[in-house]
């Protein structure tokens, strides 16, 4: 059961991950020309990958509770950022750097904190 609740939590990030992507199309879109066939290339982008995430989302809520799967969707920051800086070559600042690292174990957190209830209430059973 541990397994396949690590493997739902991968593809959770996965997920969240295709709805980051859509963030870099729209950081492309910025530096095309309004109104040029770039411009609507890159918006049309944007819609179908809004469109995947919104069906894969869909799929996985039915595996989580929606808190839990809306804790794990928090890491859209560190995705997000690490876009910023691997794509863009942006920089971060200290404070974004513990903001991300705070996010991130308060997600591991709940997914532990989420792991040892289940596992409890299985010892019940």
């Amino acid at each position: 059961m541990k397994d396949n609740k690590l493997k739902n939590i991968i593809l959770l990030q996965l997920i969240v991950i295709i709805y980051t992507v859509n963030s870099i199309i729209a950081k492309f879109a910025t530096g095309a020309k309004p109104l040029s066939l770039g411009f609507f290339a890159f918006y049309a982008a944007e819609v179908a990958v809004l469109g995947v995430y919104a069906i894969c989302w869909q799929q996985m809520i039915k595996r989580f509770d929606l808190s839990i799967a809306y804790a794990n969707r928090s890491m859209a920051i560190l995705w997000t950022a690490l876009w910023s800086v691997v794509i863009f070559h942006e920089s971060l600042s200290v404070k974004q750097i513990i903001g991300i690292v705070l996010v991130v174990i308060g997600t591991v957190t709940v997914n532990i904190q989420t792991d040892k209830k289940t596992q409890s209430e299985e010892d019940k059973a």
